[in-house]
């Protein structure tokens, strides 16, 4: 069944709070609160931490360069396309705002599979679009799309929002379904932009990037808070058409990413290697942690990303086992109670040494 939101009405999204704010609730330190949340790496890398200690000199009494000319060359030459085929914004989240701003309004239509990045509905709220929320098949079905339901709807829909791999469910999806989607969409009168988000893609094989030459229509969506280790410097970008990216540079803003961060992303880009190699990293423990879960009686559903998510039951034990390690300085991401993973925990693959801590807190729950 789909979930219609009236115009202007977006999806509940909460903040994550603080470490502050954490500690000061169940009176800890803020250094020994873990983020198990947010889904970012453990670690800055190695060569950003030397570089701003030795190396860094940037005019900082200056506005950052509006075109990020550097930053777009190496997003550009990273994924091997046209530097004019590239939009850069402050985080993937600037660019999906972009996309809301440039695609919906007043009586558009967009699509989200849900459950999702809960983002998606939230700015197309925003823009007083109509949000049609199709729910994904179930774990058994490993939360693919369900094309029974999304295809009929994408005739009259402005803008789809995918996220591969998923976020929240940790699941890739399978590549032909993607291009019968597409295929759908480009044949339907005013076909509405498919926006593919992979904000997870150094850790898988392949790419829709691949895709975009044969798809107009489409914007592939990327980070570098993940494996890149970056989400402090804010830093994302999208590839798509010409045409496509000329209409989000109408609404870029044209100095939102700093002059700091900036030269970060364009020196991590320049880096794909590092980025691989943490995403190999971290898949090889999200294996050892999902073994360990499992052993712990909390089995998670298979994941290739950098996050578990772990189903729980039912919603009383989910609030009870949340509470059991906030109280314990252990962070983890929990769902509204009218989302469809209400009775589920989303953990971040983190050290070994965190996780370990994270096991530990499990080990003490008494039901």
């Amino acid at each position: 069944m789909t979930d219609v939101a009236a115009p202007g009405a977006s999806q509940v999204y909460t903040w994550e709070p603080s470490d502050r704010a954490i500690a000061e609730r169940y009176g800890l330190r803020p250094e020994d609160i873990l983020r198990f949340d947010t889904n970012t790496s453990p670690t800055p890398p190695d060569w950003a931490a030397a570089m701003l200690r030795d190396d860094f000199d940037p005019p900082l009494n200056e506005y950052p360069d509006s075109s990020y000319a550097d930053l777009t060359a190496a997003a550009a030459a990273y994924l091997g396309i046209a530097p004019d085929r590239i939009v850069v914004g402050a985080g993937a989240d600037e660019i999906i705002d972009m996309v809301a701003k440039a695609w919906l309004g007043e009586g558009a239509t967009a699509l989200v599979p849900t459950p999702t990045y809960g983002m998606y509905g939230v700015v197309s709220g925003q823009r007083e679009a109509r949000v049609k929320r199709i729910p994904r098949l179930g774990p058994d079905g490993g939360y693919g799309l369900d094309l029974g339901a999304l295809l009929p709807l994408l005739a009259g829909a402005s803008v789809v929002w995918l996220c591969d791999p998923n976020n929240p469910t940790g699941a890739r999806e399978d590549p032909d379904r993607l291009l019968v989607l597409l295929d759908v969409a480009a044949a339907v009168p005013d076909r509405p932009l498919v926006v593919i988000d992979e904000a997870y893609a150094e850790f898988v094989e392949g790419s829709a990037v691949s895709w975009l030459d044969r798809y107009p229509h489409l914007l592939v969506v990327r980070t570098l808070s993940k494996a890149f280790a970056l989400a402090g410097a804010r830093v994302g970008y999208a590839a798509g058409s010409r045409a496509v990216i000329a209409r989000m540079e109408r609404v870029r803003p044209p100095g939102s990413i700093s002059t700091i961060s900036a030269t970060l992303g364009a020196m991590a880009l320049s880096r794909p290697e590092v980025a691989r190699a943490n995403a190999t990293r971290l898949a090889s423990e999200r294996e050892w942690l999902a073994a360990r879960l499992a052993t712990a009686g909390w089995p998670p559903a298979p994941s290739v990303t950098n996050f578990l998510l772990v189903p729980l039951g039912d919603r009383s034990r989910t609030e009870a086992v949340a509470e059991h390690l906030l109280a314990a300085g252990i962070v983890p991401r929990t769902f509204p109670i009218d989302h469809p993973l209400a009775d589920h925990l989303r953990l971040t693959v983190r050290s070994r040494a965190e996780n370990e801590r994270l096991l530990t807190i499990i080990d003490g729950w008494q039901p």
